[in-house]
């Protein structure tokens, strides 16, 4: 089941991966450096963390009523066509500011629209394929994404990393470095409008937004009242935490210890590189010993990726250790995590379902960089603020051995 033939959908929704996830490398290791010089006084990792903590706030409170709205007939492509767009023009826009404070707005925009595509795209998946092949698929999305976004994201290095001696001035080269990757992403969106079709909707319906909002609370009582999914969305808005702290704040972290940015850029590539089979490795072993019991090593992983950073990394040595660990278990435990939740959902009401599960995500990493950025700024210590985040791996640990054995997930 896991090697047979991949259809035209499968293969364009994993396309969309490949473009989305070129903004997401940028963001989470060039852009964050280039913003340091924007703000040299200092402060990079809090300013950075509250950022990141208003973006994910925005997403969390909009996506349950537009994922509701986006499950009726033919909606879900229109609003990742909004987001899409949106994002590319936040994107380009990044390259022609220089105040730290419109960058970071900017910056909030884009990420806004970038995460709210991906939601709608994460519930497409129910649409692309079986519930037997959700784990391959979500696999394969996560691990042509990392091994495809490399390809911009060496391009834009080529010209960050060497614009002396190509003449320009750094602003010009992270304006080429915008545009190539608001290119990438748009390009690789055109597979998925064209061949993907939503198989599962509800009806259109008037005043649909005011629909949504009265039937917000009935779903999360449904959703509540299922045992199973009750202990995995719990589970899944601590671990989750980490996980998107990690990746999101990681090269902040290792600027403020004063890890050389060329060395912190590299390292990153390398998890991408290491991601990619891994993330496939990661969805066949699934099928072997259990979704929950991969999710469970890749928690307890991230957990003693967590005390590494914080008692240990201290030089670029030890942050490209670090890289590889990350790379190992990153993308397993994102694609099991929405293949898994993709299964438990109602079909036509993916999205909707969708949005409450992003609302577990996106508040999760509200709190997970708020407590990193909160903690730096108390202590003076980023180790401390990235220590902090160590015990939602615990109680997401903890809260995944009560889902029910006997029940899917």
């Amino acid at each position: 089941m896991a090697h047979q033939k991949m259809t035209r959908a499968e293969k364009s929704w994993i396309a969309y991966d490949v473009g989305n996830s070129a903004l997401v490398l940028l963001a989470t290791s060039v852009i964050p450096i280039y913003f340091s010089s924007l703000s040299p006084a200092g402060g990079v990792v809090v300013a950075w963390s509250w950022a990141e903590t208003v973006a994910s706030l925005i997403i969390a409170l909009l996506m349950p009523i537009l994922g509701s709205v986006a499950d009726m007939q033919g909606m879900k492509k229109r609003f990742i066509v909004g987001c899409v767009g949106t994002g590319v023009v936040a994107t380009v826009a990044l390259g022609f500011v220089t105040a730290a404070l419109a960058f970071l707005i900017i910056y909030v925009v884009s990420s806004v629209a970038l995460n709210s595509s991906m939601v709608f795209y994460d519930a497409l998946l129910v649409d692309t394929t079986t519930d037997e092949r959700m784990d391959e698929i979500s696999s394969q999305g996560y691990a042509w994404g990392y091994i495809g976004s490399c390809v911009p994201f060496i391009a834009c290095l080529g010209v960050v990393l060497d614009y002396e001696a190509l003449g320009i001035t750094l602003q010009t080269a992270m304006q080429i470095a915008f545009v190539i990757t608001a290119a990438w992403w748009a390009v690789f969106t055109l597979p998925l409008l064209k061949n993907v079709r939503q198989k599962h909707f509800k009806p259109r319906e008037p005043h649909a937004v005011g629909r949504a909002v009265r039937g917000l609370t009935g779903t999360l009582r449904e959703i509540w009242a299922n045992r199973a999914v009750r202990y995995y969305m719990v589970a899944y808005f601590f671990y989750i935490d980490g996980v998107h702290t990690i990746i999101k704040l990681s090269t902040s972290y290792g600027t403020d210890l004063g890890i050389d940015s060329t060395q912190l850029v590299l390292a990153l590539l390398v998890t991408q590189f290491v991601a990619f089979p891994s993330a496939i490795i990661y969805g066949r072993l699934s099928s072997r010993f259990g979704t929950r019991r991969m999710l469970l090593i890749a928690i307890a992983a991230y957990f003693g990726i967590t005390l590494f950073a914080a008692f240990f990394l201290r030089s670029a040595v030890e942050f490209w250790f670090l890289a590889i660990l990350v790379g190992m278990f990153q993308g397993g435990i994102q694609a099991l995590s929405r293949s898994e939740f993709g299964k438990l959902c109602p079909k036509d009401r993916s999205n909707e379902y969708f949005g409450f599960f992003d609302i577990f995500g996106k508040y999760a990493a509200v709190l997970g960089t708020f407590l990193v950025g909160t903690f730096t700024a108390l202590t003076g210590n980023s180790s401390v603020g990235v220590l902090s985040i160590a015990v939602l791996f615990v109680a997401g640990f903890l809260v995944m051995l009560r889902v029910p054995a006997n029940e899917q997930v």
